[in-house]
C-alpha cells in the first residue's frame, strides 16, 4: 500500500503506535511497532485474526502462557564466536525463553478451537527440551553454578567450606586467647579478612601477619599465624574454583551454539507474540474488534469511533460520538456538509485512521457487523499546509497537494479531502473544486470530502454514484449533534451561527441582503427538508405502532365474539334440557292426578311404561347422536389441546427470548446509545430513562416510548 508519511501524520497514526508500544514486553518490539505500516492483505488478515485470538484470551479464562521475557539477539550473535563464554545471566534468558515456546506448544493444541492462528504459527517450531536439561545440568534456580556441574568443582567447594570453617575456628580461639591485649573493637575487616585489634605496645606477643595500622598509630591489624594457613589455602581453592566454572561454562556455550538456528527461530517467533500480544491489549482498551474483511469494494462502518480521541474524551470522561457511513462501488464518494465544530473534520479523520490501523493489522473500534476492504492508496488533504520554508500560502499549498492526488488518483485509492475547494475566490474556486470532483468520479476513486459549497453539494447531487451528508445541527439550540445522517446535504447555519456568537443584528442583516436570494433560500430549504424528513419518519413510526395496536385489537375482538358464540350455544343446550324436564314432569303429575280421580293402575302402569319406552327410544338415539358428536369434540379438543401445547411452547420460548433481550437491553440501555423504533428505519439517541420510559432525540424532535419497542443500532 502506497500512503505518504504526510498524510500518515495528518491521520495521527505515528500518536496511535505511541499508544500501543508501551503494551511491548520488550524495547526492540515497541522499536518495531512504531515502524509498523499498511501491508498486503493476507499478510494483514493473518495478523488480525492472531490479534483478535490474543484478545479473546484476555476475556476468558484460558489465558495464554506468556510472560515479560529478555530478548537473546546479542547472545545469539556471542556464542558463534570461538571459545567465547557466556555469563550466568545469558543462559538463564535462554532458558527462559526456550520454556517459554515449551508451554505455548504445549498450551495451543488443547484450544485448538479457539487459537487455530496461533496455533498455525507455533506447531512448526522444532523445540528442544535438550536445550533447558544442560542448563539446568549446570545451574540452579538461583542462577548459580551447581556444585554437581562437575567432580573437581565439587570438590574444590568442599575444600573452601573447610577452609572457611578452620578460619573461623582459629579466629574465635585467638580472640579469646589475646582478649586482654585487644582494643575495645576487639576485630576489623581489611581486605575482606579478619584481623585483631592489636593494642600497639603489645603486637609483637601476637604471631602473624600485620595488614595495617589506625591512624593515630595505637591499634596494629593482625591476621593471626593459625589463620594464616588456612587463609592462603581458601584463596588457592577459590582461583581454581574460578578456572573451573570458566572451563564449565565454556563447554556449556559450545552445547548451546549448536543450537543456535533454532534459537534465533524461537527469539524471532516471541518478538512476533510480543507485537501480537501489545495490539491485542491496545484493542481491548479501546474495545476494538475485527470487522468482516471484503474482497469486494464493500466498506460498511458502523458506530466507528476515532481510538485517540476515545482515549481522550474517556480520560476526561467527555462523551464521544460514533459515526456509521457506508462505500461501496455504487456509492463511491460523500459529501459531508454542515456547520463548523460539528464533526466533519473528525469523520474524514476517523474513517482514514481505521483504514490504516485494519490495513496495518491493528483492530479497530467499531461495531462488529462492520465490514471494510483494502486500498492501495490512501490521500489526504486535512488541515492548513501553509508552508512557511517555501513561501506557500494555504492555498497554493493545497492546489500543490491536489496536483499530486490527481496524478496518483485511481479506482483502489481512498482520497479524504477536508473543506473541498476553499482558500480561493468562492465562485471560481467552487467550480475548480466542482472540476475536481467530477475528475475523480471518473477516475473511480472512493472519497470523503467535506465542504460548504452549495455548487458542489448540487453536483454530487446528481451523480448517480456519490451521495452527500449532513452533520446535523439543532436548529433550536444551535448546537452540533456530532452525527452523520447520510442522503441529504447539511446547511452551513451561517448567520444563525454568527446571531448566536452575539454579531449585532444590523450586520446580520446586511451581510443577508447582499448574498443572492436564492442561495438563502436553498439553505433554508435544506433546513426544512431536515426537519420534514425527521417528522416523516416520526410519523411513519407512529403509523407503524398503530397498525400493529389495530391488529392486536382485531384479534382479541376475533377470540372474544368465538367466547361469546360458544357461552350462546351452552344457554340453548341447558334451556333445551331443562324444558324437556319440565315436560316430563307434567306427564309424571298427569299420571298421578288420573289415578287418583280413579283410572286403574294397570291402566296407569300401562301408560307410563310405554312413555318410558318412549323416553328410552329417545336416549339411546340421543346417545348415538351424543356419541359421535362426543366423539367430534374429543378430536376437536385434543387438537386444541395440541395447538394449547404448542402455544405454551412459543409463549415459553418467547418468555425466553424476551428475557434473553431484556438482559441484553439492560446492558446497552443508556444514555448516549443510538436506537430506532422496532419497524422503523429512523435513527435517535438516547437523551434520557425514566422507569420503563426512553426520550429519544431525533435531532429536531423528541419522543418518549416504552423501552421495549426499541432495538439497538
Amino acid at each position: 500500500m502506497h500512503i505518504n508519511k504526510e498524510d500518515l501524520n495528518e491521520l495521527e497514526f505515528p500518536e496511535l503506535l505511541s499508544e500501543i508500544a508501551p503494551f511491548a514486553y520488550s524495547h526492540k518490539t515497541a522499536e518495531r511497532i512504531a515502524e509498523l505500516r499498511p501491508m498486503e492483505i493476507d499478510e494483514a488478515e493473518l495478523s488480525l485474526k492472531k490479534t483478535s485470538e490474543f484478545l479473546t484470551s484476555f476475556e476468558s479464562s484460558n489465558a495464554i502462557p506468556f510472560d515479560e521475557y529478555e530478548d537473546i539477539e546479542a547472545e545469539l550473535k556471542l556464542m558463534l564466536i570461538e571459545n567465547f563464554r557466556l555469563d550466568n545471566k545469558a543462559f538463564i534468558k535462554i532458558k527462559n525463553i526456550t520454556e517459554q515456546i515449551g508451554r505455548l506448544q504445549k498450551f495451543f493444541p488443547t484450544f485448538s478451537e479457539t487459537f487455530p492462528n496461533l496455533l498455525e504459527e507455533v506447531k512448526d517450531i522444532e523445540f528442544h527440551r535438550e536445550i533447558i536439561d544442560k542448563i539446568d545440568k549446570v545451574f540452579n534456580r538461583f542462577g548459580e553454578v551447581k556444585n554437581e556441574a562437575s567432580p573437581i568443582l565439587k570438590t574444590l567447594r568442599t575444600e573452601i567450606q573447610h577452609a572457611k570453617k578452620a578460619i573461623q575456628e582459629n579466629f574465635n580461639k585467638s580472640l579469646t586467647t589475646y582478649a586482654d591485649i585487644l582494643e575495645d573493637i576487639r576485630e576489623t575487616i581489611i581486605d575482606d579478612q579478619r584481623v585483631l585489634a592489636v593494642k600497639s605496645g603489645f603486637k609483637k606477643r601476637v604471631p602473624g601477619r600485620v595488614l595495617g595500622i589506625s591512624k593515630t598509630g595505637s591499634i596494629t591489624y593482625i591476621q593471626p599465624e593459625n589463620v594464616v594457613k588456612h587463609y592462603f589455602k581458601l584463596r588457592e581453592n577459590e582461583d581454581e574454583e574460578k578456572k573451573e566454572i570458566d572451563k564449565i561454562l565454556r563447554k556449556l556455550t559450545t552445547q548451546i551454539a549448536e543450537f543456535q538456528p533454532w534459537l534465533e527461530e524461537y527469539q524471532n517467533y516471541i518478538f512476533n507474540l510480543d507485537l501480537t500480544r501489545a495490539k491485542a491489549k491496545f484493542a481491548e482498551k479501546i474495545n476494538g474488534v475485527l470487522p468482516k474483511i471484503n474482497r469486494h469494494k464493500t466498506l460498511r462502518l458502523k458506530e466507528a469511533f476515532h481510538p485517540l480521541l476515545w482515549l481522550r474524551n474517556t480520560a476526561e470522561n467527555k462523551k464521544i460520538y460514533p459515526q456509521t457511513l457506508t462505500l461501496t462501488e455504487h456509492n463511491r464518494i460523500i459529501c459531508i456538509s454542515g456547520p463548523n465544530a460539528g464533526g466533519k473534520s473528525i469523520t474524514l479523520k476517523t474513517v482514514g485512521l481505521l483504514q490504516l490501523m485494519i490495513q496495518s493489522g491493528i483492530l479497530v473500534p467499531v461495531h462488529p457487523k462492520s465490514e471494510m476492504f483494502f486500498f492501495d492508496k490512501i490521500m489526504t488533504d486535512i488541515g492548513d499546509n501553509q508552508s512557511i520554508e517555501n513561501h506557500l500560502s494555504t492555498y497554493s499549498s493545497r492546489l500543490k497537494k491536489m496536483s499530486g492526488i490527481i496524478r496518483e488518483a485511481d479506482a483502489n485509492t481512498l482520497l479524504l479531502i477536508d473543506e473541498f475547494g476553499t482558500g480561493s475566490d468562492p465562485e471560481l474556486g467552487g467550480a475548480l473544486a466542482e472540476s475536481f470532483l467530477e475528475f475523480f468520479y471518473d477516475k473511480k476513486s472512493f472519497a470523503i470530502i467535506t465542504t460548504h459549497y452549495t455548487n458542489i453539494k448540487l453536483v454530487v447531487e446528481q451523480l448517480p454514484n456519490a451521495e452527500n451528508a449532513a452533520m446535523l445541527f439543532d436548529e433550536n439550540s444551535l448546537e452540533p449533534l456530532y452525527k452523520l445522517e447520510v442522503g441529504q446535504a447539511g446547511s452551513s447555519f451561517t448567520f444563525e451561527v454568527a446571531e448566536k456568537n452575539k454579531i449585532p443584528r444590523f450586520i446580520i442583516r446586511n451581510a443577508r441582503a447582499k448574498v443572492e436570494k436564492d442561495v438563502v433560500n436553498l439553505d433554508k430549504t435544506i433546513v426544512k427538508l431536515q426537519q420534514e424528513k425527521f417528522e416523516v419518519e416520526k410519523l411513519k413510526s407512529n403509523l407503524t405502532t398503530q397498525k400493529e395496536s389495530v391488529e392486536d385489537k382485531r384479534e382479541n375482538l376475533q377470540k372474544l365474539n368465538e367466547q361469546l358464540e360458544q357461552k350462546l350455544f351452552n344457554f340453548q343446550k341447558l334451556y333445551e334440557e331443562e324444558h324437556r324436564k319440565l315436560q316430563f314432569g307434567n306427564k309424571i303429575e298427569a299420571f298421578i292426578n288420573s289415578y287418583i280421580n280413579g283410572k286403574s293402575r294397570k291402566d296407569v302402569v300401562k301408560d307410563f311404561v310405554k312413555i318410558l319406552e318412549q323416553e328410552k327410544f329417545r336416549k339411546l338415539g340421543s346417545d348415538k347422536v351424543e356419541s359421535k358428536k362426543l366423539q367430534v369434540i374429543k378430536r376437536k379438543i385434543t387438537q386444541q389441546l395440541k395447538k394449547v401445547e404448542v402455544k405454551e411452547k412459543i409463549e415459553e420460548t418467547n418468555t425466553k427470548l424476551e428475557e434473553k433481550r431484556k438482559s441484553e437491553r439492560a446492558v446497552w440501555l443508556k444514555p448516549g446509545q443510538r436506537v430506532r423504533i422496532t419497524g422503523s428505519t429512523s435513527v435517535g439517541t438516547i437523551e434520557k430513562i425514566s422507569k420503563n420510559k426512553v426520550v429519544v432525540n431525533y435531532g429536531t424532535f423528541k419522543t418518549t416510548i416504552d423501552e421495549d419497542e426499541l432495538e439497538r443500532i
